[in-house]
């Protein structure tokens, strides 16, 4: 049986290696976009910690037995002032374990830090995906995403 629930600052060891894979696979799909650091999750561990303790955050965890399958984390970003939506929801990151991929987990994480953000007041849930991860823009979309903006990089 899976339970989603808020994380808590002890849910942050086990998840920092999730952290740690997410990092590897955007950095395989697109290394100078997605480059990080060495240990990019120790960098996180912090962050996640303050999340877990946000009143205006979501992190919430997919949990199967006493086992971490999965997490969300998102944050509520100020716009620019001349749009007319202050602020809105931001997802960070979302990671579902591969032996738990295509079962629903990552869409019942979504549409849970969705119903977050609204409860919060947010009116827009917002986030990014890597070009080439199509399986999550699909999964998006089953969620009510839709293409908004599109980023471009050149290296100079």
């Amino acid at each position: 049986m899976m339970l989603i629930r808020a994380a808590t600052p002890d849910d942050v060891p086990h998840v920092l290696p999730m952290v740690a894979r997410i990092c590897a696979l955007h950095e395989s799909w697109d290394a100078p976009r997605f480059r990080t650091r060495q240990h990019p999750e120790q960098m996180y561990d912090s962050w996640l910690r303050d999340r877990a303790t946000d009143s205006r955050g979501v992190f919430l965890i997919a949990e199967v037995g006493t086992g971490i399958i999965g997490y969300i984390v998102g944050t509520i970003e100020v716009e620019v002032p001349i749009y007319w939506t202050p602020e809105c929801g931001w997802l960070h990151d979302l990671w579902v374990e591969e032996n738990y991929r295509n079962e629903g987990v990552g869409k019942q994480l979504a549409m849970q830090a969705v119903e977050r953000f609204k409860e919060l007041g947010m009116t827009q849930v917002r986030l990014q995906t890597a070009a080439m991860n199509e399986s999550a823009r699909a999964l998006f979309t089953t969620c009510g995403f839709r293409t908004s903006t599109i980023e471009m990089l050149v290296e100079v």
